[in-house]
């Protein structure tokens, strides 16, 4: 099993816009792909407003196949464009992390 920890930039005047378009359509684009949201948070710091979150897969190849999948979706390319159209970018920064335990994890 592997985590990936993605964090995106989002922006105060259109954020309740991205996880309108996140909790309706990306997740369950996502789902239909085989990922596995663990959990989702949002956070700010001084610098930028940021929509974080955890996704466990089974192992790398799984998780190249499903993102792979996702970014081909159709569905997802539409509503991407419908929503960038009314909404303007939704997305800044993206960080994208594997996360590998140490030895001594619970």
């Amino acid at each position: 099993m592997i985590h990936q920890l993605r964090i995106y930039e989002i922006f105060e005047h259109n954020k309740s816009a991205f996880h309108e378009r996140f909790r309706d359509h990306a997740a369950r684009i996502m789902r239909k792909h085989g990922f596995h949201i663990v959990t989702m948070w949002e956070t700010t710091t001084a610098q930028r407003t940021e929509f974080v979150y955890l996704l466990a897969w089974p192992d790398e190849a799984a998780k190249q196949e499903a993102w792979d999948a996702f970014m081909a979706d159709d569905e997802w390319a539409e509503i991407k464009r419908v929503t960038g159209a009314e909404h303007g970018r939704l997305v800044g920064a993206i960080e994208d992390r594997q996360l590998t335990p140490t030895p001594y994890s619970p």
